[in-house]
Order: C-alpha cells, then sequence, then structure tokens
C-alpha cells in the first residue's frame, strides 16, 4: 500500500515514539492519526474523522489548534497518555515537505508546562529496583522543582512511601513487571530495559550528570539499589527533554531521603485524621476544605503551600529543629510589623521555582523571564525586613538572601513590559536593548514613508494621478494602474496581475526595496530570539541561586503562615521533649472548633508510659468521642511540625509513629470484607508500634459477633499492655464494651474515662467532657431517636432491651413480639393496676362478708374489662 510523503514522515517519526500520543503538526493543526485519533478521539471528545492518503488508504484522523495544545494536553497527560509533539521545523515551501521533529515528550512525571502542574503539590516522578533479598532501591524526582532524592526500603515499608509520595509516574525494570504489579501500585507505570537500572550505567549518568569524580560528596554511595534507581530516573528525564545532555541544569544535587527522620503517619492515618483529604468531600471539586491543611494554610506562595503540605505529612522527630520553627513562630506572632510587612511582600512573589526550572531547561518563555524579575526584586525587601531578627531561622533565612539587583536589571534593560508568548515572532526586545535590532526596526518602520514618497514620485514621472503602491501577502509590493490611464503606463513597469478596472504592476526597484524589508523583518525576527536565548542563557547560569533564594521564601511563608494561624485561633507554644508523657490542657480539635457556631468543649489529655498507658473510653455516639481521639493525634502532628497547638498548655515527649484504626472501611475488589479490614489494621498496628508510638482504636471487634468483638477487643489491651517484646505504646481506645472497663482490675496502667451526658427525662444532652470513670450506659436508642428512628422502632427497640437486661439467657421466643408489650401498653396497664390498687386500699377486710368479697372482686374485673378488654390482665 503506497503511502504519501506526508505519512510516510509521520511513520518514520512514530516508529521512534510509539508508547506515545503523536500530535503531529499540519498547519496550524496538531493531527492524530491510526489509533492515536481514535483514542485522542475519545478521550478530548473530538470528532473522528478519516482522510485518503494515497489511492486505497483511508486514515483515522482528529485534531487540535494549535493555540488550545494546553488545555488538550492536560487531559491526556491527566488520563495517564504520554504525548510526543512534533512541530514544523522550518517555514512551509512551494514543492517539499516540511521538516518536523519531536521537540517534547510529555508524560505524567516529566510535565513543565503551567497547564499541567497542580499548583500546590508536587509533582514526583519514581524509579524503583529490587534485588534477590527484596531491598529495593527507590529515586524520586520533581522535575519542576528539581528535587531529587533517592533511599533503600524493606518491602514492607514500599507501599506506604508510595503513598505518601504520591508520584504521577513510576519508572520499574522490564524483568520486574510482575513483581510491582502485584504490589498493585495504582500509578502511571513505565518500563525501561533493565539496562538503564544497572548499577553501573546509573553510578556513570549521575557522575557525569553532576561533573563530580564520584558521588562520596553527596553522601549516597552506601545506597547501590537507590543509586540504580536515580540513574534510570536521569535517563528517563534526558530522553524526554530531546536526548540531550546538560538538559537539567536545575537538578544539581541528589540526597539521601531518610524516612525515620520523620514523624511515621501511615496512609490510613492521614486518611482518618484528613490531614491534605476529606473523607466525605464537599464535592468533587472541593476535597480540602475541612482539612488540616486548609486550616494551616495561609500561605501567600505556591511554594509555601508545597513546603506545608510537606511539613504536615513528615512533622520532626528531631526536637531542636522542632524549637527552632517555633522559635521563628513565636517571633512572628510577637511582632506584628515584621509579620505584617512580610505578608506584603511574599504576596507579590509567584511560582519562582517552577520558572526557574523552566529556565534552567529552557524551556521558559518571555513572560517568565518578566514575572522572574518582578518576583527576585523581593530579595533585597526581605533581608532588609530581615535585618534584625533574633530567632535562629530567620537569621539563616537573612544571611542566605542573595543579591539579584544584575539579573533584574538585565532582564529589565532586554525584554518589553508585556512581551508576547511567541518566542519567533518578535516584539520581545526592548528599544535601545540592540543597535543592529533597531536599524533593521527602523528601516521597517519607515516602510510606509517610504511607500507614501515613490508613490508621489511615481505619480509626477507618469502623470498618472490616481496611481496607487500597495502591499499584500501573496504578491508583496505593487503599483497598481487603472484601465483608464493604462496608456500612460512606462515601458519599464512589468504587468503583474489583472484585477477589475484595473492593472498591477512591479520595477526593479520596488522589487529591491520589498527584498529589503522583507529581509529586514525576518532578520528583526532572528535577532530578537537569538537575543532572548542568550539572556535566558544568562539567567540560567543563576539557577542554583535563584532555587535557593525560592526556598527561603517557601520557608519564610510557612512560618509566617504558622504565626498568624496561632494568633488568630488562640493557639499555644506546646514543650517538646524527650520524656514519656503527653500532657494538654483544654485541648480542642483544630478543625472542628473553626466549624462549629457554639464554643468548644475543650478537654485535657493525660497519657503517660508509666501509669496512664492505656485510657479506655466509654460515652455514648455522639458525645465527642471520636473528636477527641483525632484532635489528641493532631495536636502532636501540629506540634511536631513546630506549629503551635490548639490548647491552654501542651507537653509532649516525642512521638516516633502515630496510628488509627477509625471506623468502617473495606476493599471489595480483593474480597476484603469491612470486618477483615478492621482486623488487617489492627494487626499493622501491633506489629509495627514502638513504645513511643501513639496509636488511635475506635470500636476495634465492633464488626464481628458480640462475644467474639468483646474477646478480640480484651486480648487486644491486654497485648498493648503486656507483651513479651516490651512495646507498650500510648493509647487511646474507645469502646462501647462496657464488660471491658473491667480489665483496669487487672492492668494498671488501663485507665478509664467517659463522656458525660445529663439526661432529661427521655432524652439526653452531650455535655462532651471528658471524665474519669466509666459510662453506665450506651444511651444508644436515645442516640437513635434523636436521630429520627420512627417512633414505633424506638419503642420496640426498649422493650427487646428490657428483656436483654433481665440477665437471662434469651431465646428467640422470648423476644417474640406477642410475648413484650410495647412502651404504650405497659403504660395503659400500669395505669390500671394503679386504679386497682387504690380500690382495694379502701375496702376494710374486717367489714365485709365472703359474699361481699366475691361482689367486689367481679366489680373490679368488669371495670378492668371495659378498661382494656377481655383477657388483657390474668
Amino acid at each position: 500500500m503506497s503511502l504519501t510523503p506526508l505519512l510516510e514522515q509521520y511513520h518514520r517519526i512514530k516508529q521512534k515514539y510509539q508508547d506515545t500520543i503523536l500530535l503531529f503538526q499540519v498547519g496550524d493543526f496538531y493531527e492524530m492519526f491510526y489509533d492515536d485519533a481514535k483514542i485522542g478521539a475519545k478521550v478530548l471528545g473530538l470528532t473522528l474523522t478519516a482522510r485518503s492518503h494515497g489511492k486505497y488508504n483511508r486514515v483515522p484522523l482528529a485534531g487540535i489548534p494549535l493555540k488550545s495544545l494546553d488545555t488538550y494536553l492536560s487531559r491526556l497527560v491527566g488520563a495517564g497518555f504520554k504525548v510526543a509533539i512534533c512541530e514544523q521545523t522550518e517555514a512551509p515551501g512551494l514543492a517539499k515537505l516540511i521538516k518536523r521533529n519531536v521537540i517534547e515528550v510529555i508524560t505524567p512525571g516529566t510535565a513543565m508546562r503551567p497547564a499541567l502542574l497542580e499548583e500546590n503539590k508536587n509533582q514526583y516522578l519514581l524509579a524503583i529496583t529490587e534485588n534477590k533479598n527484596s531491598i529495593f532501591g527507590f529515586a524520586f524526582c520533581d522535575i519542576s522543582t528539581g528535587e531529587f532524592y533517592l533511599t533503600e526500603l524493606a518491602e514492607n515499608n514500599l507501599l506506604e512511601e508510595i503513598q505518601k509520595l504520591d508520584p504521577k509516574e513510576i519508572i520499574i525494570p522490564q524483568s520486574k513487571v510482575t513483581v510491582f504489579d502485584n504490589l498493585r501500585l495504582g500509578r502511571v507505570l513505565t518500563r525501561l530495559d533493565d539496562y538503564y537500572f544497572s548499577y553501573d550505567f546509573a553510578y556513570e549518568k549521575l557522575k557525569n550528570h553532576f561533573g563530580v569524580a564520584n558521588l562520596a560528596g553527596f553522601g549516597v554511595e552506601s545506597f547501590p539499589l537507590g543509586i540504580a534507581a536515580a540513574g534510570a530516573i536521569l535517563y528517563y528525564l534526558e530522553e524526554t527533554m530531546g536526548g540531550q545532555k546538560n538538559t537539567l541544569p536545575h537538578i544539581q544535587k541528589i540526597s539521601v531521603y531518610c524516612a525515620t527522620d520523620y514523624l511515621l503517619i501511615d496512609q490510613t492515618t492521614r486518611k482518618n485524621l484528613e490531614l491534605t483529604e476529606r473523607l466525605n468531600p464537599i464535592s468533587s471539586t472541593d476535597t480540602k476544605t475541612g482539612t488540616l491543611l486548609s486550616i494551616l494554610a495561609k500561605t501567600k506562595t505556591p511554594v509555601g503551600t508545597r513546603l506545608l503540605r510537606k511539613w504536615l505529612l513528615r512533622p520532626l522527630l528531631d526536637i531542636p529543629k522542632i524549637r527552632e520553627r517555633q522559635q521563628a513562630v513565636e517571633e512572628l506572632m510577637n511582632n506584628s510589623y515584621l509579620a505584617k510587612e512580610l505578608d506584603t511582600i511574599l504576596a507579590t512573589i509567584g511560582d519562582i521555582e517552577r520558572i526557574a526550572s523552566r529556565v534552567g531547561c529552557e524551556r521558559a518563555n518571555a513572560r517568565d523571564l518578566i514575572a522572574l524579575k518582578n518576583f527576585l526584586k523581593a530579595a533585597p525587601k526581605l533581608k532588609n525586613l530581615l535585618a534584625d531578627t533574633t530567632s535562629e531561622l530567620l537569621k539563616e533565612c537573612y544571611n542566605r538572601i542573595f543579591d539579584f539587583t544584575p539579573i533584574v536589571t538585565r532582564i529589565e534593560n532586554t525584554l518589553v513590559f508585556e512581551p508576547p508568548l511567541s518566542l519567533t515572532e518578535g516584539g520581545l526586545i526592548r528599544t535601545g536593548c540592540s543597535p543592529e535590532l533597531d536599524e533593521i526596526r527602523q528601516m521597517c518602520h519607515n516602510a510606509k514613508n517610504y511607500i507614501q514618497t515613490l508613490q508621489e514620485k511615481e505619480r509626477k514621472a507618469t502623470g498618472i494621478p490616481n496611481l496607487r503602491v500597495n502591499y499584500n501577502s501573496v504578491f508583496g509590493y505593487y503599483i497598481e494602474v487603472t484601465k483608464s490611464y493604462l496608456h500612460l503606463v512606462p515601458k519599464h513597469y512589468l504587468r503583474k496581475q489583472t484585477v477589475a478596472n484595473a492593472e498591477r504592476f512591479i520595477t526593479p526597484e520596488l522589487k529591491e526595496y520589498e527584498a529589503k524589508v522583507l529581509n529586514a523583518e525576518a532578520r528583526s525576527q532572528t535577532l530578537e530570539y537569538e537575543i532572548f536565548i542568550e539572556l535566558r542563557r544568562e539567567v540560567a547560569r543563576s539557577v542554583l541561586k535563584i532555587l535557593e533564594f525560592s526556598g527561603i521564601v517557601a520557608q519564610l511563608d510557612v512560618l509566617l503562615s504558622l504565626a498568624l494561624v496561632a494568633k488568630e485561633n488562640n493557639y499555644v507554644k506546646p514543650e517538646i521533649n524527650d520524656g514519656n508523657e503527653i500532657i494538654i490542657k483544654d485541648s480542642r480539635h483544630p478543625v472542628v472548633e473553626r466549624l462549629l457556631t457554639e464554643p468548644f468543649i475543650t478537654n485535657d489529655v493525660f497519657l503517660s508510659n508509666d501509669d496512664h498507658q492505656i485510657l479506655l473510653i466509654t460515652g455514648p455516639n455522639m458525645a465527642g468521642k471520636s473528636t477527641y481521639l483525632r484532635q489528641v493525634a493532631l495536636i502532636v502532628i501540629m506540634a511536631q511540625m513546630g506549629s503551635f497547638v490548639p490548647a491552654r498548655q501542651a507537653k509532649i515527649g516525642i512521638v516516633d509513629k502515630i496510628f488509627t484504626r477509625i471506623g468502617a472501611s473495606d476493599d471489595l475488589a480483593r474480597g476484603v470484607s469491612t470486618f477483615l479490614a478492621e482486623m488487617n489494621e489492627t494487626a499493622y498496628i501491633l506489629n509495627n508500634a514502638t513504645t513511643r508510638s501513639l496509636i488511635i482504636l475506635d470500636e476495634v471487634g465492633r464488626g464481628t459477633a458480640t462475644y467474639d468483638g468483646l474477646a478480640i477487643a480484651w486480648a487486644v489491651v491486654e497485648y498493648l499492655h503486656t507483651n513479651s517484646s516490651g512495646v507498650y505504646p500510648k493509647t487511646l481506645f474507645a469502646t462501647h464494651y462496657h464488660e471491658l472497663t473491667d480489665i483496669t482490675n487487672f492492668l494498671p496502667r488501663v485507665k478509664n474515662y467517659n463522656f458525660a451526658v445529663k439526661e432529661s427525662g427521655d432524652s439526653i444532652i452531650f455535655l462532651r467532657k471528658l471524665v474519669a470513670g466509666k459510662s453506665d450506659k450506651s444511651y444508644g436508642i436515645a442516640v437513635a431517636k434523636l436521630a429520627g428512628l420512627p417512633k414505633a422502632v424506638i419503642e420496640r427497640a426498649k422493650a427487646v432491651l428490657r428483656e436483654f437486661e433481665k440477665g437471662e439467657k434469651i431465646s428467640v421466643q422470648s423476644i417474640a413480639p406477642e410475648k413484650i408489650t410495647t412502651t404504650s401498653e405497659q403504660n395503659q396497664t400500669n395505669k390500671i393496676a394503679e386504679n386497682l390498687i387504690e380500690e382495694l386500699a379502701k375496702i376494710d377486710l374486717n367489714q365485709i362478708t365472703p359474699l361481699m368479697a366475691l361482689n367486689i372482686l367481679a366489680e373490679l374485673k368488669q371495670k378492668i374489662q371495659d378498661s382494656k378488654g377481655e383477657g388483657s390482665i390474668q
């Protein structure tokens, strides 16, 4: 089957990019052909057409306008596809096939275009490899910010770190596909030949990229598997950037990521505590409102918001570092002028980190450089503002701020104030920047004057009063003469075109000028592009200093945000120590208190590995148990990230891990029931907790039969209190099993607490106050009444409960409907009985005969029958 030259060219290029959607520029459109067209039409909602290429070849076709590229790209990449952008690399000719090349490959983990990035979240590319001992090399990079880390992990920690990182794309060795598929990574997977994960290849790749003799200076030499994964990432990034070396100048270091430096918060806990995502989002587009992140985020910059998210998900274990953050927050809280001025300056800074990265990768346009220039103007203002600060972190920020005045001046003297998006159509460079460019522009600008002068000159020379000199894009410059004056046309005029009522001519002088002007315009555009490229390269030489400044901006933004939140919500600075107690006075839930219209009821917290290791918390649903459990965990997280906390006073011994088992969950796709999921979570906690851990358990064992559940809950509490491994974590254990509270008689470090309620008739009032001791009732029916269950259900439940409370063995027959009266029936019976007793009390037995007694009894029985019906009382 014969192909047209265009399709032959397409197939040659597509052969190199088979795993991508190839966007092939044809004029003002990017076209997709064959299967790419079918996929693109489906994903993007385009009309799928077909076009004949050759005698028998009907080719599926779908296209998008060049100007709408970012919109469609975000949808393709968001759907998990890789996209290769193939553009025309020369101007259209009349008799030749236009040259085309792939200028960029975009994958979910390598996108740099702003439209494809989440502003407030990192976009990580992750690489994983494995050795025979099930140790995994783990490396990740955000090309949009320049972050690059590696580590090594055991298999039992791998999935947790992946979930915490939340990468957009994962690279794996081709031979390990089955291994990683079994892990159910649930991400976009890219498979590379195993060679690119070999240690020797990776080591050389990293060494050459960083321009070093070895990797010892980065502290990564002892992580060979991590190095192997990092080398694969670097190779993949270079390939997607066009296969050229030195395309990633903003990635200038690689660091070891050490998970043990941070408080471990597993995926289940992150979800249960709603740190960054709501369990039940307000809407599909708003998953953040009501999270801890939404409360703490008063950040002004994208880099600050991204850093705040990292601090929240990775609280520190290093007490001195925590205290450094606290001191900076405290200084900003106490210095209103400093906080206000810092807030004003930060509000003028956009995403400096990602713009700097685009500059380094030669992807920035002129508007990016203008924005960068404006952001860098904040540097001297910040330095002056921080000059007199006293806290170590703020002083460190002051000392590290660089003077970017030369870069700012260079950009200002080169680019116009509002440059166009295109880099090749001119209009970028300021007048006075280049004498050559100014001269060419003057020539182009004078074209109108020249045409006017030429027109007057030719009119006088020929005697044709209405002769005109014009220009169009098809024929260039021409002289137009109406037919009534054609007899006056000189012989040196060359006829070019006939139109209605006129003829068009050219002259050697006019064509010479045309060539000069058109060449000048082309030269002007080329020269502007060259000047811009040189400017961008000059700025790129300072990209590392700019990225360092963006890190300073991010840190200042987060510290200020924590200070503003603390001041607004009356938080206190917690005392962080190496002890084994958590003592919090008048603790509050940081999110719930902001959502309530009435005052939040505070509660104290006292946990100690010595005598208050496990708190058994009872009380009815809706009394405040779940809120209390979560607020304790949230306060610990806030404290260890360096934030102030919602309380009157707090002393917190450092916690290494927080685990939660809250609510019902399942995984039906894997055949995991709610109860099995609950037991899986409980097993994970018991097997991974340490004495420094904080465990939150809510209703363990409720997903099975009562006695089974009680037995499991009892055994779990015993294990946490007394186990052969000597691990005794601080635990909050909420339960409705009242029998479990008796365990305090045997286990000295287990204490009973309950949420108090006030009874008023058949109703209850939740006091939401935690008090010592156990709850004597569950109040389940009262809560059901508050929830709006039908009255008949409530009455029936009360009747059945009375049978259960007799303490005898219950059979189906004993609680059959006809065996139990409802409350209303019982009340009526009670009234009849009261009347009967009153009548009997009036009788004087010493004054009646046996016959009179029989008559009285008959009268009483008749009254009962009249009131309730025959046989109601036996």
